[in-house]
């Protein structure tokens, strides 16, 4: 899985924020590795330099082999907040659309598991 890191002009952090995005995807995206091919972040400032408000905004896409990319966005005060709160929301949609379609109750489903043994005597 590629992770890929952008930010506008208004935004700091730099490589030091690449890394750590990296990593903390990498570390909370490792069970669908084995359906991403890309992760793409998008940090702007919503508020253009304005003083009187600061809207961070973050969107996260994550593209699927041989699907449509999902995305989310999350707006907060600050790069952190609006980071972690995307990261949560895209779990979360990716546990829905994935982790469920293999996952029963914290099992294998029933069409995911081998076959029973022919002689059970």
């Amino acid at each position: 899985m590629q992770i890929q890191v952008n930010t506008d002009h208004n935004i700091n952090g730099g490589e030091k924020l690449a890394a750590y995005v990296t990593t903390e995807l990498e570390s909370s995206l490792s069970r669908f590795d084995r359906w991403l091919t890309r992760v793409e972040v998008h940090f702007s400032d919503d508020a253009a330099g304005r003083a009187e408000a600061e809207d961070m905004r973050c969107v996260i896409e994550a593209r699927p082999a041989g699907a449509q990319p999902v995305a989310v966005t999350h707006h907060a005060g600050s790069v952190d907040d609006a980071y972690n709160g995307a990261a949560m929301k895209l779990e979360k949609v990716l546990d829905t659309k994935y982790a469920r379609a293999h996952d029963h109750k914290g099992a294998d489903s029933i069409r995911h598991m081998p076959a029973p043994p022919e002689d059970l005597n």
